[in-house]
């Protein structure tokens, strides 16, 4: 990611701390710093507290601890959008798309 994170998301600690190789974030794959920075953007545009965010997803790695990290940072997204009534577990569902073609 080029843009510089709000010290709220950089200075995560814990279960949701963002992974890191000698100080620089690390991302295996484009999705991964794409779901980040939506994951930003989202709580930035709707005016929440990081921390509405941040819950969330400690309860997504909490409930799959195996399940990849950036992973349950769409699980976490999804959560909230849901929670606060943006779509419906269905119309996530309905706009996921089989296949998608690379960046």
């Amino acid at each position: 990611m080029s843009a510089q994170l709000p010290d709220t998301v950089a200075m995560m600690d814990g279960a949701g701390a963002l992974p890191r190789d000698n100080g620089e974030l690390t991302f295996a794959e484009p999705w991964e710093a794409r779901a980040l920075a939506l994951a930003v953007a989202t709580v930035e545009q709707l005016g929440l507290p990081w921390d509405a965010f941040r819950l969330r997803l400690i309860d997504a790695i909490t409930e799959a601890p195996e399940r990849p990290y950036y992973q349950s940072w769409a699980v976490a997204l999804e959560t909230l959008v849901v929670g606060m009534g943006l779509t419906t577990a269905a119309e996530l569902d309905a706009a996921t798309p089989t296949e998608r073609p690379s960046l």
